[in-house]
């Protein structure tokens, strides 16, 4: 048996689940579920997750869990993506919480309206590119200190934001204003095979 993602492949949210399975060898059935065309709005859907988002994943059980962060908490329990120290892992957790609240609104939301809305980067609204900056200067601070988000280890944390920050020029953020945080991608993307 396997669990089932319904996700879309253009998602971050979604692929961090797709990478955490992949990484940890949990077996999955991918059901590409295409947000632009309302799929995540469905009666269907919209029964397993009143909230109409991707990614969801339907456990072995039919128990159905969505957020893409409690998803990938959920599936890398007990591995080494979370780490066993508890102040580590409560700085992964922190990460966690920041990458919802002060990145992805930002990041992903600038490469979603250029990328998928057509919108040029001079008609995004000027709080989100500024604030997408200081989300990359926050990792960029952090990336000088050490390989990973959290210690010398790839741990969900670095899942959870490299999703969008590999892809942030898309949203118009040129990561060569920070080098630590684009060495760190590579890092991640080599550690994830992607």
């Amino acid at each position: 048996m396997s669990i089932t993602v319904f996700g879309d492949s253009i998602s971050g949210n979604c692929l961090k689940v797709k990478w955490t399975a992949d990484r940890i060898g949990t077996p999955y059935r991918w059901v590409e579920t295409d947000i632009l065309k309302g799929e995540s709005r469905t009666p269907d859907f919209m029964a397993r997750n009143p909230a109409g988002q991707v990614p969801l994943v339907v456990l072995e059980d039919g128990r159905a869990l969505a957020q893409s962060n409690a998803i990938i908490l959920h599936l890398a329990e007990g591995t080494d993506l979370v780490p066993k120290d508890s102040y580590e892992r409560a700085k992964m957790f922190e990460w966690l919480f920041w990458e919802q609240y002060s990145h992805e609104p930002y990041v992903a939301v600038a490469r979603f309206q250029m990328a998928y809305l057509g919108k040029a980067a001079s008609d995004l609204d000027p709080k989100i590119v500024e604030r997408g900056k200081a989300a990359l200067a926050r990792l960029e601070m952090a990336l000088e200190a050490s390989p990973f988000l959290v210690g010398h280890h790839l741990t969900l944390a670095d899942i959870a934001l490299v999703a969008y920050t590999r892809v942030a020029h898309e949203g118009g953020f040129d990561l060569s204003n920070y080098p630590a945080t684009k060495a760190w991608v590579g890092r991640v993307e080599s550690a994830l095979g992607i």
